[in-house]
């Protein structure tokens, strides 16, 4: 157990002795494939958002009830309690936010973590699988359009994972990951309102569903994007990501991205509790019922101190 908690505190943890190959890079393979779904889900989105004027209000509700659910099997599922360890969850909390995390459908969380924890590792490298230096649209989406790059492939082989192969649950949904996509992301999002108050099938499937789907997609990319281009850095000037509201807000919580990656095992995130981070609240409220304990934060002096060491000025307590 030891070994694996050291493994799993190291694995995240910046390396700043990597140091990428000299030499162009390798030509970009498109996956045309993923272009042709990408390109139909964000029409198909765009044409449920013409009609969400026509959709019911209990649909509505439905559909922000589906967004909360997918978004949290990300922040509190896969990336503070897979990726990071920053808290721990029982066995029931862990079958909720695995079962989200299909209705997300965002890779498995063995395959999110994986390429998360190499994201802070190297961040912003040829090894980073959303490298920033490479553009907006690139640390978007355009890094699931292309082949991987060797190095994130290389660096990916390498980390041992010991914690999450150790995980049933993780493994579980990584076995039958694909019927539970169809299940969570696509059936129930869909069935619920044609079933349960008349709902159109083609409304239900084009807002609860695609709709819902597309937006949770774009909220967590602009993570990988925006929270890596605009904002203040005031813990860490040295590092890309940023300080950003609009990102904190769309991806609940997650937007407070100069602290993530200066203190990436802090459960909240952020210096300021559960203020635009709706994710910390839903963690401190499975607490609240005992089930997750442990939340990991970072002491007030520790925060000052790399304030004064490494901020770029525009730190604001409260």
């Amino acid at each position: 157990m030891k070994e694996m908690a050291e493994t799993t505190t190291t694995e995240d943890v910046y390396d700043d002795a990597y140091e990428e190959k000299p030499g162009p890079r390798p030509p970009v393979q498109i996956v045309w494939r993923n272009v042709i779904l990408m390109s139909l889900l964000h029409l198909g989105a765009l044409y449920g958002l013409t009609i969400l004027p026509s959709v019911s209000s209990l649909t509505l509700i439905w559909t922000g009830v589906c967004f909360m659910v997918s978004a949290l099997g990300i922040t509190a599922g896969a990336h503070r309690l897979w990726s990071h360890r920053s808290y721990k969850a029982s066995l029931p909390l862990r079958i909720f936010l695995a079962t989200a995390n299909s209705m997300a459908f965002q890779n498995d969380i063995y395959e999110w973590a994986r390429d998360h924890r190499v994201h802070h590792k190297f961040s912003e490298t040829d090894a980073d699988p959303h490298n920033a230096h490479r553009g907006f649209f690139f640390a978007h989406i355009g890094w699931l359009l292309v082949r991987k790059h060797p190095e994130v492939i290389e660096k990916g082989r390498k980390l041992e994972l010991a914690d999450l192969k150790a995980d049933g649950v993780v493994m579980f949904q990584r076995r039958h990951y694909k019927l539970s996509v169809v299940v969570m992301c696509f059936l129930i999002p869909t069935f619920v309102p044609w079933f349960f108050w008349e709902e159109s099938l083609l409304t239900s499937y084009l807002v609860p569903c695609l709709l819902r789907y597309t937006v949770v997609l774009n909220a967590t990319w602009l993570v990988n994007s925006a929270a890596h281009m605009w904002g203040m850095r005031p813990y860490d000037h040295n590092i890309n990501p940023r300080e950003n509201k609009f990102v904190a807000f769309s991806a609940i919580g997650e937007g407070f991205h100069n602290y993530h990656h200066t203190f990436p095992h802090d459960y909240a995130t952020s210096e300021f509790g559960s203020r635009l981070n709706v994710t910390k609240a839903f963690i401190d409220l499975m607490c609240f019922f005992g089930l997750a304990k442990n939340c990991r934060r970072v002491t007030r002096e520790t925060i000052m101190a790399r304030v004064k060491r490494s901020g770029d000025g525009s730190h604001k307590s409260g």
